[in-house]
């Protein structure tokens, strides 16, 4: 008698955070302008966003400060990282909203078992407090930020070490995000990926060479994850 196949278990879902999840930029503009006027900088607007974030609040203050001409010593960064913080905590969740179609796609994956996580190179805390202001952290499995590990996206480890905290499984992982660091950590992790173009990429995020672009989580379904495991097993057997 043939065995039955076993049916695969229901596959993790990996979320980036700021400009994927959620549309966060006016209150980082806002916390990021607030910090640098404390050197007298000219504020900076949501076209430099793009070139900012993506490494969290440290590198995106020093990366501002040098755009305005005012590179930082090593031992004035801590002080202006607390300043951030705690304006930015501070306001939560501010303007920040879910982008369209988020909660019911998630609503979608929930409801057939899928797990969900979060995977940002956003602080910890931040990333815990706005989700939780939001009321979204219930639908999450895991959630780790840039200080989660020593190790942060793109490395490969930020993303294994957040599956193993939501009980996934590397072979069963999609990973969706909206810059480079995305995108290649699920390629250094060996997972496939699938991009959004509405985030804070510089670059067009089809150039990044994702397996899958969306560009509205309407397109989130539990048969397209499906699909996009099945043909990327496929294409690293060949």
């Amino acid at each position: 008698m043939p065995l039955t196949p076993v049916p695969a278990r229901p596959a993790l879902v990996v979320f980036d955070l700021d400009g994927t999840l959620l549309d966060t930029h006016v209150d980082l503009v806002e916390s990021l302008n607030h910090t640098i006027a404390a050197l007298d900088l000219e504020p900076v607007s949501y076209d430099d966003l793009t070139h900012l974030v993506g490494q969290g609040a440290r590198v995106m203050i020093e990366r501002a400060c040098r755009l305005r001409g005012h590179p930082l010593e090593s031992d004035a960064l801590p002080p202006l990282v607390e300043r951030f913080v705690a304006h930015y905590a501070g306001n939560m969740p501010g303007r920040t909203e879910p982008y369209p179609g988020l909660v019911a796609a998630m609503d979608r994956l929930k409801s057939q078992g899928y797990r969900l996580a979060v995977c940002t190179n956003k602080m910890e805390s931040l990333a815990l407090g706005l989700l939780g202001k939001l009321e979204l952290t219930r639908y999450f499995d895991a959630i780790t930020g840039g200080d989660s590990f020593e190790y942060r996206k793109p490395d490969a480890r930020h993303l294994t070490g957040t599956i193993e905290r939501a009980g996934g499984d590397i072979t069963r992982t999609v990973m969706i995000g909206d810059s480079v660091n995305d995108i290649a950590v699920a390629k250094n992790a060996g997972a496939p990926s699938i991009a959004v173009p509405f985030g804070y990429s510089d670059v067009p995020v089809n150039t990044l060479n994702p397996d899958r672009i969306i560009t509205h989580f309407d397109e989130l379904t539990p048969e397209m994850v499906e699909t996009l495991l099945r043909e990327y097993a496929e294409k690293v057997a060949v």
